[in-house]
């Protein structure tokens, strides 16, 4: 049964829980990179083994199950789908605190990657039938905040958690509360009526797969859209999951000293390295990614009403923007010009999710948008999450004999040509956007 239109309050609602959810889509996906330090010692992995692990694993499952999934979600229940994925998803996170070996631990992480599938391109669906058109950039963009409170809450948690009980036991506690929450979601969120913020004449009936792909073929800005945010994402997904292990390996002993400020009951009774890192990454996650956000939904909103190419060159020119930052950031030995410079970073490189995320949403009628946004995140996570994490492990491990702890700063510093790229695509998607642009 659908809703129609609903007031402000409960919008508001929607978007609350739907941020949690996501916060905890990211906290399961993310903590991991964090994890990684204690995983590796007592495992004994190499950082490509970490790599295949924290990414490809993930990506295998979370992309190709993503489609078909998501064309469900144009037919059925969208809150339905999303309530399972959660459980799904959160129940392979405890799994992973069980894990022995690598394989283990390889296919536990598949089963997260399975879960999450369902949790993403339903909830943009549902975001475009509780918003109307004017406010799409800005109702995504906070949606989207779920990345960089869930990316930070994850590094947090099993930062301390590490130090206090273990990171198997780290795996468990978040897995457990992400069950706890499904129930919460199913009984309080309702199914919108679809389109209903839409023209009378937007197609709202189901739409054959073949169909929306038929539609997406002449859109050229689509794909043009989706490999600039894949090129992004191979780096926002590397840099998650590696810095957490940079920040250790080249400034582990600066660090208790740089977060002095940490009050004793926010730390365990004997903090390490670990715990200092995660408050470290976990600030810089939190307080750039929600600026950057924020801004780049804010900034859609107003210039996309004038034209169009403002979804793709707000974001093109905030990679652009990164790089001097990025130079600083990764060759400074100064702790406080790393963790200003990150936080630049941070915002910068995330400022993309409200304007790229609202386009694909009005690039095609209301009855394609979860299968159509299912295809981009089956390009930009297949790209980003299986071959980001990767790329930057093989460039440290060929880079290990010569340079040591310090070969993950290089192999990071090589990861700035994505953001390049990115550039590159989301300049040339600018031109096409008017004419692709669903009327």
């Amino acid at each position: 049964m659908t809703t129609p239109v609903t007031s402000s309050a409960y919008r508001a609602y929607v978007l609350f829980i739907l941020v949690v959810v996501y916060t905890f889509n990211f906290i399961d996906r993310q903590i991991v990179g964090i994890l990684a330090i204690p995983i590796k010692e007592e495992l004994g992995l190499s950082d490509i083994q970490l790599s295949l692990m924290g990414g490809l694993a993930f990506a295998l499952f979370y992309t190709f199950l993503g489609i078909p999934i998501a064309a469900l979600a144009d037919r059925k229940s969208r809150t339905w789908i999303m309530t399972i994925a959660l459980s799904v998803w959160s129940a392979m996170t405890a799994l992973c605190g069980l894990a022995q070996n690598f394989l283990q631990l390889f296919l536990a992480r598949l089963g997260v990657g399975v879960g999450e599938a369902g949790g993403v391109a339903p909830a943009y669906s549902l975001i475009s039938d509780y918003f109307p058109p004017n406010q799409r950039a800005r109702a995504l963009s906070v949606y989207s905040f779920g990345i960089p409170i869930g990316s930070a809450l994850g590094i947090i948690l099993g930062g301390i958690l590490t130090d206090i009980i273990g990171w198997r036991s780290a795996f468990i506690i978040v897995g457990v509360l992400g069950l706890l929450l499904a129930p919460i979601f199913r009984l309080t969120m309702r199914e919108p009526k679809r389109g209903q913020y839409d023209p009378p004449s937007a197609k709202v009936e189901p739409a054959p797969f073949r169909e929306v792909v038929d539609l997406l073929l002449q859109k050229r800005s689509f794909w043009l859209l989706s490999i600039g945010a894949a090129s992004s994402s191979m780096m926002g997904y590397g840099l998650i999951f590696w810095l957490p292990s940079f920040f250790v390996r080249s400034f582990g002993e600066a660090l208790p000293e740089f977060m002095s400020f940490i009050p004793s009951f926010l730390l365990p009774a004997e903090p390490t390295q670990l715990s200092y890192a995660a408050y470290f990454y976990g600030t810089i996650l939190f307080v750039g990614g929600l600026i950057g956000i924020w801004a780049g939904g804010f900034l859609a909103d107003k210039f996309g009403q004038r034209s169009k190419a403002a979804y793709a060159l707000i974001p093109a020119w905030a990679f652009v923007a990164t790089i001097p930052f990025f130079l600083i950031g990764v060759l400074t030995n100064e702790l406080l010009f790393v963790f200003l410079s990150f936080i630049v970073i941070q915002a910068l490189v995330l400022a993309w999710l409200g304007p790229v995320l609202s386009a694909f949403q009005h690039l095609v009628p209301p009855n394609m948008r979860a299968t159509a946004s299912a295809i981009f995140l089956f390009i930009n996570n297949l790209i980003g999450i299986g071959l980001g994490n990767l790329a930057i492990g093989v460039i440290s491990d060929s880079l290990s004999a010569t340079m040591g702890d310090e070969s993950l700063r290089y192999a990071i510093l090589c990861g700035v040509v994505f953001y390049i790229l990115a550039a590159l695509f989301l300049f040339m998607t600018a031109s096409r956007l008017e004419q692709d642009w669903e009327k």
